[in-house]
């Protein structure tokens, strides 16, 4: 037995020693891999061979101990080493190493949690983070906002050049010189557009005509006679003298426009006789242009006259009339009115309605005349439905032929054919009168948009039709940005109007803030906003104070593209100034985000509003064209007031805040942002100053390089300079790390003895941190395994020695036989 066992003792002993090379040989093996942990083999005895347990100690005797003859060794265990290995610096962003206790956790080929210290990573074609050897790395990913979910382990993924984020803006800071000197704003820039009239009301058409007024024929034949008798008349015997007029017999007419008289027809009455029955009074040869004759006759004997009336005879066909009218009572009568005109002549007509309200006037009606009157024919009427319940004769004279006069003779516009008008008015009568106005009915606030018309010399071209208004202005001298209006059936001026006080950023009082006012204009009163001028037919914009507020509209700032159409056409209606802005003031412009990083334009306006002994107060105003309304085209996105006190430091705003709408896009709506005035100055300067120093907001970047912090957040650094979390490495520590099952490729896997393992972030619950940039090497000792070799290479040549010894002693035995 004892020589058979020194066999097997020896065998186990080789085997010891076999293990040992093999782990020292795997150890030096790895000396370079990244994140290895070196073993170390441990033996136990083996079984034992008891031959005595010995005894205790008696009195007789000190006791005697066990022998027990030893079986040969075993490997008790291979326990790996997972002390700190040396970290070592890496040219690579993507090499992790862990400093302390931990792995990283990665994802097995079927799923499952497997664990590893090699911190060489990559980017696979999915942007996922991967080992070496191709297995994703998992950690806590991020939703759409960037916040890191933590709720499950994912594939951790850093998007290169794909991902991208915006930032919407929420502090602007501002730096300048808001000077106390110059002068407050107190009065507003003022335009108004030229005259407007309003095509819905029609105009007298063409075709009047005018003549020299023909005088009756008393001539003949048959001569204008009469004969003396003795009657029921006042007349006393001698000679009277005639003349015959023709006139309209309009009784509603304060005078009745009287054509030209005859000459004069002497009649006498014989003695005895008072009376005169005069016949062959002739008639309108026209047929009817003049609806009556008017007989004038003088005092007895008075062959130059005056002439006063006798009778309006009130038709054109009766051709006798007794004439029985005393002197006494003829000298009460209208006298004959003989004035005659001299000159080169220009007739307009125009309608009136029952409101007073004017057409526009007809075509000019031109008469030269020397020594006569001017008859007027032909005169327009009324269309059918139009409320017109009148006519108005204008005419030039001929100090001034470039204004026309009221003639101050309405006629009924009941008449037809053949309508006519006289005219003998002296020049400087009709000097005195009222004046044409030739733009006519003048737009309201109701005017469709589609019916305001302009005078362009005699005539009245429509300035809008159905289709898309586009409105760019100026402010402050600087352009602002064009804005579209939608003009349709029912479109009214004033819903133009609003659309372009909107699109210029005029604020009406009292604005946002009831305690702090916007202020009405110093030189007129009038509150800042777009108006009509319901006397002058103008549109009218009164700006808000300062001259940065001063809004222009130039001769191409609206432009309209008909339905249907693809070319747009300049509309010609010009704004011209009346009043210019007074105020120090500063203007600047800068771009904010919304949550898209969508650009957004923003101005901001300061002006000097009010200064004394104490403080400086600036009104700042916030146009943005990019604002979107529920409805409106408003671009103002805010206003305030900032205070200087008497050292030109920065006190207070009353308001601070921007505030600009998104409802046309899905940006986050509305866009508000501080703005921060701390930094500027109110001390004196020549003039203000305003700039935007800095503003936190940005455009849309793409992803370019990441970090990855001690705890293990990944930092994405994206080209606008915006930073966001990417996601969350998550390690792992076991009770017993060396009870882990080692799975090949630096990986292992939970084990029986190892303990569940604990998960956490990098630097918490006693896991180590993470160093990016870095690589942890291999905790291999060299000179300790070289060791560790050549004793076990002496331990297996030693039992080799055994197993000789032993065969030698078998020979020796074997050979007792011989």
């Amino acid at each position: 037995m004892g020589l058979a066992s020194a066999l097997s003792t020896a065998l186990t002993g080789l085997t010891a020693a076999e293990t040992t090379i093999d782990v020292v040989g795997n150890n030096l093996a790895n000396s370079n891999t990244v994140g290895f942990k070196a073993s170390e083999a441990a033996f136990a005895t083996q079984f034992l061979q008891t031959q005595s347990l010995g005894s205790k100690p008696t009195e007789n005797n000190g006791g005697t101990n066990p022998r027990q003859t030893g079986l040969g060794t075993m490997v008790a265990a291979i326990t790996p080493d997972f002390g700190q290995g040396t970290i070592e610096i890496s040219s690579n962003p993507m090499d992790m190493a862990i400093q302390g206790d931990g792995f990283f956790i990665v994802q097995g080929g079927s799923g499952e949690q497997l664990y590893t210290r090699n911190g060489i990573f990559k980017l696979n074609a999915e942007n996922q983070i991967t080992t070496i050897t191709g297995n994703r790395v998992l950690g806590y990913g991020i939703d759409s906002q960037f916040q890191i979910e933590r709720t499950q382990l994912v594939p951790l993924t850093i998007n290169l050049g794909g991902a991208e984020v915006a930032e919407a803006t929420e502090n602007v800071y501002l730096e300048g010189t808001l000077t106390p000197a110059g002068d407050v704003a107190t009065t507003a820039g003022i335009i108004r557009s030229g005259a407007l009239g309003d095509d819905s009301y029609s105009q007298p058409a063409g075709g009047a005509t005018a003549a020299a007024s023909v005088a009756p024929d008393v001539v003949g034949p048959p001569p204008l006679s009469g004969n003396s008798a003795n009657g029921a008349g006042g007349m006393t015997p001698g000679t009277y003298y005639y003349r015959i007029v023709y006139g309209d017999g309009e009784a509603t007419l304060p005078t009745i426009p009287e054509s030209m008289a005859s000459a004069t027809v002497a009649i006498p009455v014989a003695a005895g006789d008072n009376m005169i029955d005069l016949a062959d009074i002739p008639v309108d040869p026209t047929a009817g242009a003049y609806a009556t004759r008017l007989i004038y006759r003088s005092a007895v004997d008075q062959a130059n006259g005056p002439f006063y009336l006798v009778t309006n005879m009130g038709n054109n066909v009766d051709t006798t009339y007794p004439d029985v009218m005393s002197d006494a009572v003829l000298a009460t009568q209208p006298q004959l009115n003989t004035e005659t005109l001299t000159g080169n002549y220009t007739y307009y007509v125009t309608f009136i309605n029952a409101a007073g309200i004017e057409s526009r006037p007809s075509p000019a009606i031109v008469q030269n005349i020397n020594g006569g009157r001017v008859e007027l024919r032909d005169l327009p009427v009324q269309t059918p439905g139009d409320q017109w319940i009148a006519r108005k004769i204008y005419r030039n004279t001929n100090t001034s032929p470039n204004t026309w006069y009221d003639l101050g003779v309405v006629l009924s516009d009941a008449d037809t054919a053949n309508i006519y008008f006289t005219d003998h008015m002296q020049d400087a009568t009709l000097e005195l009168q009222p004046t044409l106005d030739f733009d006519g009915p003048k737009i309201t606030d109701n005017t469709l948009l589609t019916d305001i018309i302009s005078r362009d010399g005699s005539s009245y071209p429509t300035l809008f039709e159905l289709g898309t208004l586009s409105f760019s202005g100026k402010k402050g001298g600087r352009s602002i940005v064009s804005k579209d209006f939608t003009i349709g059936a029912s479109t009214t001026v004033a819903e133009m109007v609003l659309f372009m006080e909107e699109a210029m950023g005029i604020v009406r009082p009292p604005g946002p803030d009831a305690a702090h006012p916007i202020p009405v204009d110093g030189g007129t009163g009038s509150q800042p906003g777009g108006r009509i001028d319901a006397s002058t037919g103008q549109i009218v914009f009164t700006s808000n104070n300062g001259v940065d507020n001063a809004v222009s509209i130039s001769l191409s700032g609206l432009k309209l593209t008909p339905t249907g159409a693809s070319a747009s056409e300049t509309v010609n209606m010009p704004f011209s100034s009346t009043q210019t802005a007074i105020g120090q003031s500063a203007v600047t412009d800068f771009i904010a985000y919304d949550s898209l990083g969508m650009a957004i334009q923003v101005r901001l306006t300061a002006v000097m509003e009010s200064r004394d002994n104490t403080s400086t107060i600036y009104r700042w105003f916030a146009d943005s064209p990019d604002n979107q309304t529920i409805s409106g085209y408003d671009i103002n996105v805010g206003t305030g007031l900032v205070s200087f006190d008497g050292e030109g430091n920065f006190i207070s705003a009353t308001n601070s805040t921007v505030s600009i709408f998104r409802r046309q896009v899905p940006s986050r709506s509305p866009l508000e942002f501080d703005l921060n005035f701390s930094q500027i100055s109110g001390l004196a300067a020549e003039t203000a100053s305003l700039a935007v120093s800095r503003q936190d907001g940005s455009g849309p970047g793409t992803l370019t390089s990441f970090i990855v912090g001690e705890d293990g957040t990944i930092r994405g650094v994206f080209s606008n300079g915006i930073t966001r979390d990417l996601g969350q490495f998550r390690l792992a520590r076991f009770g017993n790390p060396s009870g882990l099952e080692q799975k090949g490729e630096n990986l292992f896997a939970a084990g029986v003895n190892s303990g569940l393992p604990i998960e956490g972030d990098p630097g918490q619950q006693g896991i180590g941190t993470m160093i990016a940039g870095a690589t942890e090497l291999s905790n291999t000792d060299i000179g300790k395994n070289l060791i560790d070799l050549i004793l076990a290479s002496t331990m297996y040549r030693g039992n080799t020695r055994v197993i000789t010894t032993s065969q030698e002693m078998l020979d020796e035995l074997l050979a007792l036989r011989r």
